[in-house]
């Protein structure tokens, strides 16, 4: 084999994989990862020979899907706390990470089948934990220049983003997304250190999610 066809063969194979985990990713968030298989290769324009090559099962497929969108979140959530003006900005673009901390959320929590498959794997588990450690030091911050409210912990932010990112009902006066904008804009008013409300127990830390209950417990 040629120097440039083996080239050709490894971008290929880069490429199939890079549109088969988009396609997974698509899936997964808006149908669960129950989805047959043969719907994600159809999806991501690859034969199902494709798929099985670089993915042989359904758990090497969701570990990938989970370790990208990890990343991806990890990343935003740094570049959100280095980049933003104030701390209480990078809380809020945290927050507001989008779809692949939808689709992290789902697999590490929602669904049980994958929850069943990333819960131990050291791969995704250090990822939570540099997650949690950056939101930590995000909440801390916003503390510490007082726009947030002094008796939360960054296990309290995650557990109402938790709630947060579960699907939406679309309802006859707004679709799902702006039921979702308008929760997200109480949660984070809720959160501004101006609120007077108290609240109960203790304030929750990182440690509360850095190992999170299975799905439905």
């Amino acid at each position: 084999m040629t120097a440039d066809r083996e080239r050709r063969l490894r971008a290929d194979a880069l490429r199939n994989r890079g549109q088969i985990l988009a396609a997974a990713k698509k899936v997964f968030g808006d149908q669960g990862p129950d989805v047959p298989m043969e719907e994600i290769a159809r999806q991501a324009g690859v034969g199902t020979g494709t798929l099985y090559r670089r993915f042989p099962d359904r758990e090497a497929l969701i570990r990938a899907v989970a370790h990208d969108s990890f990343a991806h979140v990890l990343t935003e959530a740094q570049a959100a706390a280095a980049e933003e003006p104030s701390a209480w900005d990078a809380l809020v673009r945290l927050l507001r990470t989008s779809r692949e901390l939808q689709l992290s959320v789902q697999l590490a929590i929602l669904s049980p089948v994958a929850w069943s498959i990333i819960k131990d794997d050291p791969e995704a588990v250090q990822f939570r934990r540099e997650l949690l450690a950056t939101l930590d030091g995000v909440v801390r911050a916003a503390q510490e220049e007082g726009t947030l409210r002094q008796d939360v912990g960054a296990g309290d932010v995650a557990a109402l983003l938790t709630l947060l990112l579960r699907p939406m009902p679309t309802t006859p006066d707004a679709p799902a997304w702006m039921v979702s904008e308008r929760a997200m804009a109480l949660m984070l008013d809720g959160l501004r250190s101006r609120s007077d409300s108290p609240l109960p127990g203790q304030a929750l830390g990182v440690d509360s999610f850095n190992s999170p209950p299975s799905p439905g417990n």
